[in-house]
């Protein structure tokens, strides 16, 4: 089995969703950042985050890989999401640009629409 798709983006991803959590429900960003160590280390580099989730799934891609490595050295995706106001462009535009607000990684490789219907 290849490992690669194209030249760079591996085929296993890494999703930032359901991190692991601290009391009161916040992400253990410490925890998340030895699992993101972990998965660069065995030379994986694709990461996954979206506007939904966990609320501060962003924000734990930017503490956890975002500030701690190089931008050229992974690939981010983010998805948008139709059943939260991403049914025209005004607002699917202006989920896109919270997105990369709160990663902070200057632009993402990818993105996907969720939830058309």
């Amino acid at each position: 089995m290849e490992q690669y798709f194209g030249e760079t983006t591996p085929k296993l991803g890494f999703g930032l969703m359901r991190l692991p959590k601290k009391r009161m429900g916040k992400i253990d960003i410490e925890q998340t950042k030895k699992m993101v160590d972990m998965f660069m280390e065995a030379r994986l580099n694709y990461f996954d985050t979206a506007y939904v989730y966990d609320g501060d799934s962003e924000r734990a891609a930017k503490e956890a890989l975002v500030d701690r490595y190089p931008r050229e050295s992974y690939t981010l995706a983010t998805k948008l999401c139709a059943w939260m106001g991403a049914q025209n462009e005004k607002s699917a535009k202006q989920q896109f640009y919270t997105s990369l607000e709160c990663t902070g990684a200057g632009y993402f490789e990818s993105c996907v629409i969720h939830g058309i219907t």
